[in-house]
């Protein structure tokens, strides 16, 4: 491993985080979209990078300032970390490669480095999540992260934002206050903050009730940062009234990193040292996953707003990865994290789509869609592949990540059968909101308030076509994210005690 490998985890957090503040000088029309999008591209390129070292067999670990942990801040990226930092830097640089005509539409010129630079800000906080080695600088990378996010979901020119935002952060906040609490907990039983430590200190730990009120705290603060039902209120309205391009980015990956550092703390830390706390996780975990995938899946079937409706679906695909979790298997968490991937790029297409519809000045409202499969086929096409995705049709990423679950709950005897009832159910209710959304395109009539005269950029179509094209190859080929997923779940239930 070369001198410049040694540095990528480092790499992966300080290009988009010194970046920010100089974009915001960059005041010509669509410098500071280059900046952008080249320090979020050179973000994507380190993450290939350490992916294809991870599958090599490298282990990447990184000490800030060369202070060894548990004194200095560490960080580092195993096979998990891996898949995270894929959905976070490819969903950021594929989004703003094509929808900087939608950016423009949305946002001011005058505040569009002020935009850039949040984004890069939410890039390189989410990406330190992923990265850290450290329970309190995930903190920091958590509040990095959520307040640039705020500015990004209010930034766009519909007012109906402000609230929603509100409520985002007022639930984001309590989350984040959760999470600390227990950190702060752990931390005066172990006197340490890295999450290594944390699991080879509280074997020596006789009094383990502070270390369950923390695993409650933890769970609960990042469950509502997840969106787990039924903490998901401040994910539909976030998602619906955010710009176009941020809620493609945002729903690609934010609740995974949530779920990411859910995995990993639980995981790492209490499952490694508390008896029975598997059997705990599976008894909170499994009855909310289902309960996710049957009432967002059963709301989002009765949606009328395009954006809604996928905002709910991905209540129920959070309750997919949840549920898999919740088996506490090699197989179960395998087809968790698969779906993780899956998922982010069935919704990140469809909400690039939903961008290209509004791009033509079109409404949102599903009533309002006759005759858009005729005007923009090729949009609605990658709509419906995307969907079907979403839905787990043989040959589409979807299917691979919901056959493996499928396998792994039927494992379970009686329970998965219901399981297995409840996946079955819910990609149902998916056909069902995808074809009202495609009859509506097909055969509705042209509403007369809704003839948007404008054109699909082609940057967004061609992007949108290659995010497509992935739906279909992982699910032809999907080898490399599934050994990915599975190297991840030997590595979590390593730490089971």
């Amino acid at each position: 491993m070369n001198a410049l490998t040694h540095h990528l985890p480092a790499l992966l957090v300080v290009v988009p985080l010194l970046t920010a503040p100089l974009v915001v000088l960059l005041k010509p029309r669509g410098t500071a979209w280059a900046a952008a999008t080249a320090a979020s591209a050179m973000a994507f390129a380190v993450a290939l990078s350490m992916t294809a070292g991870i599958l090599d067999g490298h282990v990447f670990t990184y000490e800030m300032g060369s202070w060894s942990a548990p004194y200095g801040i560490a960080l580092g990226i195993d096979a998990f970390g891996a898949v995270v930092i894929l959905l976070v830097t490819g969903a950021s640089t594929l989004v703003l490669l094509g929808a900087r005509k939608s950016i423009d539409a949305e946002i001011e010129t005058e505040r569009q480095p002020l935009f850039y630079a949040a984004w890069l800000l939410s890039l390189a906080g989410l990406s330190g999540i992923a990265a850290s080695a450290d329970a309190f600088n995930i903190f920091v990378f958590m509040e990095i992260s959520s307040l640039a996010g705020y500015i990004l979901v209010a930034g766009g020119p519909d007012r109906r934002a402000l609230p929603a935002v509100f409520k985002y952060l007022i639930m984001g906040t309590i989350g984040a206050t959760f999470y600390l609490i227990g950190v702060g907990l752990v931390y005066m039983m172990t006197g340490t903050l890295n999450l290594a430590d944390m699991e080879t200190r509280l074997a020596d730990v006789t009094n383990l009730d502070p270390i369950l009120v923390a695993a409650g705290f933890i769970t609960v603060g990042l469950a509502l940062k997840a969106a787990v039902f039924p903490l998901h209120v401040w994910l539909p309205n976030a998602y619906c009234y955010a710009p176009h391009a941020v809620t493609a980015f945002l729903a690609a990956c934010s609740t995974k990193v949530a779920l990411y550092v859910l995995l990993r703390f639980d995981f790492f830390v209490f499952q490694a040292n508390l008896a029975d706390h598997a059997i705990q996780f599976s008894f909170f975990m499994l009855p909310l996953a289902l309960l996710a995938i049957l009432v967002a899946s059963g709301v989002a079937m009765f949606e009328g707003h395009l954006k809604r409706l996928f905002a709910f679906s991905s209540v129920a695909q959070v309750g997919y990865i949840l549920l898999g979790a919740s088996l506490v298997t090699v197989a179960g968490l395998s087809a968790g994290i698969l779906h993780m991937f899956n998922h982010a790029l069935a919704k990140s297409g469809l909400f690039l789509a939903v961008a290209a519809i509004a791009a033509t000045g079109h409404s949102l409202e599903i009533s309002k869609l006759g005759g858009l499969t005729r005007k923009m086929p090729w949009t609605f096409a990658a709509l419906v592949i995307c969907g079907l995705s979403l839905i787990g049709i043989p040959g589409t990423a979807g299917f691979v990540s919901k056959w493996y679950l499928i396998t792994a709950v039927l494992a379970n005897g009686a329970l998965g059968v219901i399981s297995v009832l409840v996946i079955i159910a819910g990609s149902l209710m998916a056909v069902i909101y995808i074809w009202k959304i495609f009859e509506a395109a097909s055969f509705g009539e042209p509403a007369a308030d809704n003839e948007g005269k404008g054109t699909v950029p082609t940057m967004l179509i061609t992007v949108l076509w290659v995010v497509t094209i992935m739906n279909v190859y992982f699910g032809i080929r999907p080898e490399t994210p599934a050994e990915l997923a599975t190297i991840a779940a030997n590595t979590l239930l390593a730490h089971v005690l």
